[in-house]
């Protein structure tokens, strides 16, 4: 075969990973040496986070094959995100962030082992990689845990009965964190809980103390001075190292932490979307380790699996928010996070000498280097993000590494093609132990010794609605489940054998008092259906168990995403004295008493049926087929079901069905000239956010309603405005407040048009590039001013 030089033979591999044949040239070499005799700490992983509420509820109802395709996108190694660690919450029946899940201990002296979804993910993820690491941690608790006070006896026994239940399920917990996840942490309690996994079996599980909100490392600070504390710690951690929903470029630690001498892990990182993440988290998992020698990188969340209008819906490693229709995205985050976890393991060795900034310039990007504990193995992860022009890197392999064939793995994080992420794009043989690579800028590379790596080929069907009418009976389920698609957003709703003499399965409300909570505290409530709903009734029969009430939601939309009671959102609350209520909330926690009287008392332990329908503005309460009052009101237009109680209430409910049109199909808007979508920068939910052009990604900003009343909703409630109600060319569309204002109105023309009722002007994009600003302009008929639904 003819000797081409190795750098035509990289160059050439490069340019096939998507970079134009006319590209800058490289800048002046970099001499890399990767030292297989360097000191450096022991890799403990890459992963991710399933809880901070119910970011992974969805996934569970997701068809076959689909929902075994994401798992294996997620677990699978040599196929997708192929996570080393998967940290998951302790459910405590609160809200802890995008919705609540149930606790294996409602009460003092219960237990049911089967009890949400964790379990049955780690299960998933254990079957794929039985390697991964398993790692569990609370945000809230029940309230009888100490009568509400966190760090107590009650909560030793709550851990290992949670571990008990971990046995039944043939899963082994590597780590426990004895803290409360971002609010408090007790140094005397991590020592009682040492104690008592020693004396229970599970000394080999480890502690961390840490996950502390952003840069604190508070839980270090009495390390050095507390014997047992010390001894009792096996990881110190803290969240977003790198900066909050930042670009993690710098990922700092006090010097009195590293000193310490503990393991170190940045255990909750991310916050962002699936796709728009993936350049952050490039950095960031090279630059925890660089400049705080921190071993394990966690990105929050796993999966966002969980419907639009509920807080951070796009934010995970794949898009999964449509059981009913088995559609899902792989996000860009996934391949962030392949390019080492696909190259390396727990165990692995980081090289100290050989990792550090390209050119000695966190501009030019940043590198690290491990290497096998058990062969000559090696890899080494290099990210260009920040660098403006390409740079040519001189490898040098020593110190008892494997000089033989290394292999190129490259993802180009500034395309929007799936095509350009991880792809193999070289095989080189080092001469006398020397290479070469061309490093492009914005790309993630690996350089590794190692085989076995591959890019899952699964694909996703199309999107679709959950369509009206739905119903529910809830007959079926195991008990303790939760129903399909009912997403508890405060409290635990879960099947249960019905009461007062009914046969079959209801859904219980079985939280029995207020738990110590994460977020800001409400009454018990639980979600389902297409924020799209519009015109329909939702019905449910009820039985309340004792004193209090119940309560239908309808036309649910946004949700605050700091106080899952700041919602967007009607109610009928009905108590067992028969006093009523038809109330509106909005996200500013604002309740408002529409209409309220009295009826005959529901008492307790009999069953009712309540109604609440939405007809335009007219919406109407019933309980048994009589009509309770009717209430005109025009603030939300659309949104999803939902039923609820007041706290400490267990009731039940049956027969949950929504009735109706619907009143319109969710769908992208996707602009003819430019391929891009009609997109909600930033997945912003504030009044007077001007719309942009961006990649289609299926994420809830992106979803837009036409309903019957010509309006454009996205999140449920946000109306696609005319700013200032101008008729104007050049006037910016914004999203706003739903009024019913003619400036909210548009018509959905047979060209592809999309025109303001009142101006007749076209709503189209100012270029065809990722942000372009959308307004109102004059209909010239060219593509760039034409849309689909799709």
């Amino acid at each position: 075969m003819s000797r081409t030089p190795l750098r035509m033979v990289v160059a050439t591999v490069v340019l096939a990973a998507g970079v134009v044949a006319g590209a800058a040239p490289a800048a002046a070499a970099t001499s890399i040496t990767i030292d297989g005799g360097s000191a450096g700490r022991t890799f403990d992983g890459v992963g991710a986070v399933s809880g901070g509420g119910g970011n992974s509820r969805l996934l569970i109802d997701y068809p076959e094959p689909q929902r075994g395709q994401i798992l294996d996108y997620l677990f699978k190694p040599g196929y997708g995100a192929a996570l080393q660690i998967l940290k998951v919450e302790m459910g405590g029946d609160t809200n802890s962030t995008s919705g609540a899940e149930p606790s294996h201990a409602h009460f003092r002296g219960d237990l049911d082992c089967n009890r949400g979804y964790e379990w049955w993910i780690m299960e998933q993820a254990k079957a794929r990689n039985p390697g991964i690491k398993l790692v569990g941690l609370p945000w809230g608790a029940p309230g009888w845990i100490g009568n509400g006070t966190f760090f107590s006896d009650d909560l030793t026994g709550y851990y290992l009965s949670w571990l008990g239940c971990a046995k039944q399920h043939g899963l082994t917990i590597d780590y426990l964190t004895s803290v409360q996840n971002e609010k408090q942490w007790s140094a005397d309690w991590t020592v009682t809980l040492r104690n008592a996994l020693n004396a229970n079996g599970y000394s080999a599980v480890k502690v961390i103390s840490g996950d502390s909100w952003p840069g604190d490392w508070g839980p270090a600070s009495a390390i050095s001075t507390n014997t047992a504390y010390r001894n009792a710690t096996d990881v110190l951690s803290a969240h977003y190292t790198c900066g909050y929903l930042s670009a993690q470029t710098s990922c700092s630690v006090p010097s009195s932490v590293t000193g310490t001498g503990k393991t170190l892990w940045s255990s909750e990182n991310g916050s962002q979307d699936y796709n728009d993440g993936a350049k952050p988290l490039a950095r960031g998992i090279n630059r925890v380790y660089l400049d705080g020698k921190m071993t394990a990188y966690l990105n929050w969340d796993l999966i966002a699996a969980t419907t639009p209008n509920i807080p951070w819906p796009t934010v995970g490693l794949v898009l999964a928010n449509q059981p009913w229709s088995g559609y899902y995205s792989v996000g860009k985050d996934a391949w962030a996070l392949a390019h080492t976890t696909q190259f390396t393991a727990p165990g692995w060795k980081y090289l100290d000498t050989s990792s550090g900034y390209l050119g000695g310039n966190r501009a030019n990007g940043s590198y690290v280097s491990l290497r096998s504990p058990n062969s000559g193995d090696y890899s080494t992860i290099i990210e260009t993000m920040d660098a403006t022009s390409a740079q040519t890197l001189n490898l040098n392999v020593t110190g008892g590494l494997s000089t033989g064939q290394v292999h190129v793995w490259a993802t180009n994080l500034n395309s929007n093609n799936s095509a350009d992420f991880f792809k193999h794009t070289a095989d080189i043989t080092p001469s006398g132990g020397a290479f070469s690579l061309t490093a492009q800028p914005g790309y993630l590379y690996t350089i590794t010794t190692t085989t076995g790596q591959g890019k899952g080929t699964a694909t996703s069907p199309a999107q679709g609605s959950l369509n009206l009418p739905y119903s529910d009976s809830f007959d079926g389920y195991a008990t303790g489940k939760e129903a399909k698609y009912l997403m508890d957003m405060e409290g635990a709703f879960e099947t249960s054998a019905c009461g007062a003499g009914r046969a079959g399965t209801c859904v219980r409300q079985a939280a029995p008092q207020k738990p110590i909570p994460w977020k800001k505290f409400v009454d018990p409530y639980a979600l389902l259906g297409n924020i799209a709903w519009s015109a329909y009734t939702v019905n449910a029969d009820v039985l309340l168990e004792k004193s209090g009430s119940v309560q239908l939601l309808g036309r649910v939309g946004s949700q605050d995403t700091g106080n899952q009671g700041a919602v967007n959102a009607y109610y009928l609350r009905i108590s067992d004295t028969g006093a009523w209520s038809i109330q509106r909330n909005n996200t500013s926690q604002q309740v408002t008493t529409l209409r309220s009287g009295t009826t005959t008392a529901l008492g307790t332990n009999r069953w009712h049926k309540l109604s609440l329908g939405f007809s335009g503005s007219t919406i109407t309460a019933s309980v048994d087929g009589a009509v309770l009052g009717t209430v005109t009101d025009s603030t939300f237009p659309a949104g999803q079901a939902g039923i609820g109680t007041s706290t400490g209430e267990t009731a039940q409910f049956d027969n949950l069905s929504v009735t109706g049109t619907g009143g319109g199909s969710t769908s992208v808007l996707r602009n003819t000239g430019s391929g891009r979508c009609l997109d909600v920068p930033n997945v912003s939910q504030t009044n007077g956010t001007q719309v942009a052009l961006w990649d289609c990604n299926g994420g809830g900003n992106q979803q837009w309603t036409l309903t019957s009343g010509k309006q454009l909703l996205v999140y449920g409630a946000k109306c696609l405005d005319a700013e200032g109600a101008s008729t104007a060319a050049g006037t910016r569309a914004i999203i706003w407040d739903c009024t019913g204002g003619a400036n909210q109105q548009w018509n959905a023309n047979a060209d592809g048009t999309i025109t303001g009722v009142p101006s007749g002007l076209c709503l189209g994009p100012g270029g065809t590039a990722n942000s372009a600003p959308v307004t109102l302009q004059a209909c010239t008929g060219s593509d760039a001013q034409k849309w689909t639904r799709s």
